[in-house]
């Protein structure tokens, strides 16, 4: 009886330092989505009033969560019964990300306009502003929803030939990794103006260390949104590039003699160009034919 009582808390053990081996390979290959998920969502909870940017980034954080259990038992279906839909989901996600990386490259380097709509936080009433603020939520829930699945079909296409179990187990774990870990460093970069200005009120002499160091925190913000933007874009090719690598094995062979990281950053950036042109070529098609009608 104790031999066997043993014999089980052993199991137990090699299936949790197993689940924690695959845990941090199947982050490690879904650490370019949380970059643009980390990117995007520190983007979303900023702009607001101080008092509001940590509610308004909690009700973001319990949509993601209910993102998380609404695609996770839909992922797991799909492996156990429709195993090769979750190759033919990983491309077509490979085929968004590469996408997305382009377009905001474009977006870069090709000027254009964009409407500047100023509006001023005197002018709005009460409820005008909870209804901005649910808006952005909204937004940022459906975001989350698109990179979350994305999160979840990479994540799972790492131990798609594990046990139905260790899946679960390892894909739970990276989700909910994802979930706490981009959020409670969200909530750091958006507060990191207001730690600084704490610093700079702290003390009345223009040259302390407290002031300088509150003052570099104030103008830091603006800039590290902007960085992890283009963190968040050269990792969106290269997530992108690694599924098709990994998935279409001429690809690999084409672009064996070059470095791997290289290699899978070309595709990303040859998929995504390709996307964003037959994108650009559909909506010129489209708009042209409602013009002349």
């Amino acid at each position: 009886m104790a031999s066997g009582f043993f014999a089980l808390l052993d199991d137990i053990a090699v299936l949790m330092d197993d689940m924690a081996s695959m845990s941090k390979i199947a982050t490690k290959k879904t650490a370019g989505i949380l970059g643009d998920d980390l990117a995007v969502n520190a983007e979303k909870a900023s702009g607001f009033v101080s008092s509001r940017e940590l509610p308004v980034l909690w009700a973001i954080t319990k949509g993601s969560f209910l993102n998380k259990l609404i695609i996770l038992p839909i992922a797991f279906l799909l492996s156990a019964f429709l195993p090769w839909a979750i190759t033919i989901i990983l491309l077509l996600g490979g085929i968004y990300l590469a996408f997305e990386g382009a377009e905001k490259i474009y977006e870069w380097l090709v000027p254009h306009d964009e409407p500047k709509i100023e509006v001023k936080s005197t002018e709005l009433s009460e409820s005008q502003i909870l209804t901005i603020e649910k808006d952005k939520i909204k937004s940022a829930v459906v975001t989350d929803f698109i990179l979350s699945v994305e999160i979840v079909i990479i994540a799972l296409g790492s131990v798609i030939k594990e046990p139905l179990l260790m899946q679960i187990l390892v894909v739970t774990v990276v989700a909910i990794i994802a979930t706490v870990g981009v959020y409670g460093i969200v909530a750091l970069i958006v507060r990191i103006d207001d730690l600084g200005w704490k610093l700079v009120k702290w003390s009345d002499n223009e040259k302390s260390i407290s002031k300088t160091i509150g003052t570099i925190l104030v103008h830091a913000l603006p800039w590290i949104i902007k960085s992890l933007s283009i963190i968040g874009t050269v990792a969106l090719l290269l997530v992108a590039g690694g599924i098709f690598v990994h998935n279409l094995h001429f690809i690999e062979e084409l672009l064996s003699s070059l470095p791997f990281i290289v290699g899978e950053l070309i595709t990303g950036l040859v998929v995504g160009i390709l996307a964003f042109a037959l994108f650009q070529l559909t909506k010129y098609v489209f708009f042209n034919k409602n013009r002349a009608h």
